[in-house]
């Protein structure tokens, strides 16, 4: 039995997804509680079929503080999309949505060995790992924003997926264009 809301408050069927490479590993279809258990972790491309706001609680659960504490970041992630609504009177996943659409690299940068030497060569990313970058690099914004500061973490980031979603400036998308201007310089 499928469940059509988040939360049971945000509505998943006025979602448009604009890109078609992250529409293929955006899922939005929650159970009954975002805690699959890692049902989905045995197979290279099954976390495509992970809630996408399940994602983000488990990345904001990466670092030293709340590893492990799911139930708390739980509440983080409902508590700041209460704060997107209450500020842009918008459907908070539609805007995490736009946000991985906006802050996932396009291109980035391996390294090649040639003989002794190590050569930079840029490559396109694909889908699924720009959603995960994505997903990092909110996280990690979040939690450089909260790091000994007034604000909470909630605040944080709901901030920093109003920024991501609008392209304003914020840190998940200075890594963003971090990592492409590297890509560019390796050309």
């Amino acid at each position: 039995m499928p469940f059509d809301k988040i939360f049971d408050k945000w509505d998943i069927a006025e979602v448009k997804i604009s890109d078609v490479g992250v529409e293929r590993h955006t899922s939005l279809q929650p159970v009954s509680v975002l805690h699959t258990g890692g049902r989905h972790a045995k197979q290279q491309f099954e976390q495509s079929k992970v809630c996408v706001v399940e994602r983000l609680i488990n990345k904001l659960m990466l670092g030293e503080k709340n590893t492990g504490k799911k139930v708390k970041i739980y509440k983080i992630v409902k508590n700041a999309f209460d704060l997107i609504y209450e500020d842009t009177k918008e459907n908070p996943v539609q805007l995490l949505v736009d946000a991985i659409q906006n802050v996932g690299p396009r291109e980035e940068t391996i390294r090649l060995r040639f003989g002794g030497i190590l050569v930079p060569k840029p490559v396109d990313v694909t889908s699924q790992r720009k959603v995960d970058q994505a997903l990092l690099f909110i996280a990690h914004g979040t939690q450089k924003c909260a790091f000994k500061s007034k604000r909470s973490v909630e605040r944080c980031l709901a901030n920093e997926i109003i920024n991501a979603a609008k392209n304003a400036k914020c840190y998940s998308i200075s890594k963003k264009e971090e990592k492409e201007r590297m890509a560019r310089a390796a050309r």
